[in-house]
């Protein structure tokens, strides 16, 4: 049986982001297309045991309080405009406790405008900053991870952030830097304790490193000793809720943030509660999942494209923007070549109640499919402004009209 996180490190339970306690401390990381309502809705579930596998009962409803489940990115700019695309990506299921909004944003002045947005229309409970998206589109013009080298715009969004918020707890999202050569994860976690920032998450890869390589935990660790004063999370190469607990042990983080783990695989949210809260998954324990077969995963991916279709108001819309999580779904386990594309351009759920039954739906959980999935080639390459790396005190030149004006990534 695994043991209680008491055992593995006091600092790590639960997880305090402002007034909300998080148990275990276990957050969904924020994901460009991924991290839709419906998404969060089967984490939550699995997280909650209303999803099990095994025939095991399951809870009635979602209450909350199993994990944090953040927004994929909503541009702040886009908010502020209140572009149609963004209203919809900032809708929560009335079960979702706390609602959790990740923004993204490099002039000071529309970040504090998107968050008083949230704060006067009660749009959310929580806001995370985003400064750590890879991304070209994105740190082109300097956001994302690009953003935490010039320090006093850092300061400048954080503290307009921060003062708009009232008592919405503000948390960031980062990397170690740019590339090996321009590190900031320090000095940008010492800003945000200055500037009153709730928590911290860090990526334990530099934005040149994209998604390839692995993750420095060390880093990890080294941040969680420079800011003693406010919760650390750490993210990278968390494939299982052993890795979550190894991660808590090795770093003495506070918490995890798990990201393209759960890609195709929602009930990873099973296994990190039991894991942190002591049950051992063999055992059927509350809201552990057993490794589930081809039949089980058959009856998620149907769930998920279901109510993709539902949150956009449209049946085929729905199952089309569910083609991009079959391959992870079906990692590892035997599927034809010729079945895998129909899969992937399927438009229906008659369509795809009909693929679905075409498979060897008796075929256990495959060896191998807990490991790295999604996104693992590295970039090697930071597309910056230009000029951006002469001076990270000169912000000259930066303003609204660097702003992304679409949501999501």
């Amino acid at each position: 049986m695994t043991a209680p996180l008491s055992t593995l490190t006091p600092a790590a339970a639960p997880l305090a982001i402002g007034p909300h306690l998080v148990r275990p401390p276990v957050v969904l990381a924020p994901m460009a297309g991924i991290t839709n309502a419906p998404f969060r809705t089967l984490c939550r579930e699995f997280a909650e045991g209303v999803r099990a596998f095994g025939g095991r009962p399951a809870a009635a409803t979602v209450s909350g309080g199993k994990g944090l489940f953040v927004s994929e990115m909503i541009t702040t700019r886009a908010l502020v405009e209140r572009n149609e695309k963004t209203m919809q990506l900032i809708r929560f299921d009335a079960t979702e406790t706390p609602r959790s909004i990740q923004l993204y944003g490099v002039d000071p002045v529309t970040v504090g405008k998107a968050v008083r947005m949230i704060v006067d229309e009660d749009l959310a409970d929580h806001i995370d900053l985003n400064f750590g998206c890879p991304v070209p589109k994105v740190t082109r013009r300097g956001g994302g991870s690009a953003l935490p080298y010039k320090r006093p715009l850092l300061r400048a969004i954080l503290h307009e952030a921060v003062s708009n918020a009232g008592a919405l707890p503000v948390t960031m999202k980062m990397r170690k830097g740019i590339d090996d050569d321009h590190l900031t994860y320090l000095d940008a976690g010492r800003i945000a304790v200055e500037e009153g920032v709730t928590a911290i998450a860090l990526h334990g890869r530099t934005a040149a490193q994209h998604y390839g390589g692995t993750a420095d935990w060390d880093a990890i660790a080294r941040l969680k000793e420079h800011v003693p004063e406010i919760p650390v999370l750490g993210n990278g190469d968390i494939w299982s809720a052993d890795d979550a607990l190894r991660m808590v042990r090795e770093t003495g983080c506070d918490g995890v943030v798990v990201g393209r783990g759960c890609l195709g695989r929602p009930w990873l949210f099973a296994d990190l509660v039991a894991a942190f809260e002591g049950t051992d998954p063999s055992a059927g324990g509350p809201g552990a999942a057993a490794a589930p077969t081809l039949r089980e995963v058959a009856g998620v991916m149907r769930r998920h494209a279901e109510l993709l279709g539902e949150w956009i108001g449209d049946e085929t819309r729905g199952v089309i923007d569910f083609r991009k999580h079959v391959a992870w779904y079906l990692k590892g386990f035997s599927v034809g070549s010729q079945l895998r594309k129909q899969l992937a351009i399927t438009s229906s759920l008659a369509e795809l109640d009909e693929l679905l039954a075409g498979l060897d739906l008796d075929q256990p959980w495959p060896d191998g499919a807990d490991g790295p999935r999604g996104r693992t080639s590295g970039n090697n390459r930071v597309v910056l402004p230009d000029g951006w790396l002469k001076d990270p005190y000169d912000c000259a030149g930066i303003g609204a009209d660097a702003e992304l004006d679409t949501s999501g990534g």
